[in-house]
């Protein structure tokens, strides 16, 4: 599979150009419909979760943390219109559930409700892709880098919310565990936070304007989640 950069997010903005601003007009009508649901994702984070979706097509997705389900629809728009794959989502809340439509839950999405450190049984076993927006502790980093990682295929693309609201991760944080990992194993990650990487913001965010993605859908414009491989963090084989 490509590696996951700023070319290959650019090229795939041009690719389903014409699905995103559908995909963009259905979520801002969904969150005007609902104003209590917190956009917890900003928009060029958003999209690009949907355009890794898009292209890579799996036959089944992890989301760790739903929340109000902004990232639940999403991720069920990008799987409705790949024409494939099932959604698996884990919280400790099901406010999710009262949002997310059922023409996009139907056939497609099982919510689990509880902590998915007690549910692991429940994981499906051919993750296709892997979305994380939970507790952002270092220790429940530890536990999904070591416990949940090396279930997954080495070439499994994963999201990582919340990592760069500054330039560097809080100290101790999920976002400061998990670039420790990447580091020790010398493999890249790629992000489009402002705070971070502020030209590959604006480079993309231009992108976008060409291609007519201008109207805002959330409030923010921080972006701070990662992407990078499964195989990246997975612990080394014993010697």
């Amino acid at each position: 599979m490509p590696e996951i950069t700023e070319r290959f997010v650019a090229r795939l903005y041009d690719k389903h150009a014409d699905a995103m601003l559908v995909a963009r007009k259905e979520q801002r009508e969904l969150r005007a419909s609902l104003p209590h649901m917190k956009a917890q994702l900003d928009d060029i984070e958003a999209e690009i979760t949907y355009l890794l979706l898009r292209e890579f097509r799996p036959s089944s997705v992890v989301e760790i943390g739903a929340l109000h389900g902004w990232s639940t629809t999403w991720i069920l728009r990008a799987l409705r219109d790949s024409g494939r794959g099932h959604l698996h989502t884990y919280d400790r809340v099901d406010h999710a559930v009262r949002n997310v439509p059922p023409d996009l839950s139907a056939r497609r999405w099982t919510f689990v409700h509880g902590d998915v450190r007690g549910h692991v049984d429940r994981l499906p076993y051919d993750i296709g892709y892997l979305f994380i927006d939970a507790a952002h502790s270092g220790r429940f980093a530890r536990w999904y880098l070591d416990r949940l990682l090396p279930r997954v295929a080495p070439e499994t693309p994963v999201s990582v919310h919340d990592v760069f609201h500054g330039r560097t991760p809080w100290p101790f944080s999920e976002g400061a565990v998990l670039l420790r990992r990447l580091a020790d194993r010398g493999m890249p990650f790629f992000t489009a936070a402002r705070a971070k990487a502020p030209d590959t913001h604006a480079r993309l965010d231009g992108h976008r304007v060409r291609l007519g993605l201008v109207e805002p859908i959330g409030t923010r414009t921080a972006n701070p989640m990662v992407f990078f491989r499964a195989g990246q963090v997975r612990p080394p084989a014993p010697r």
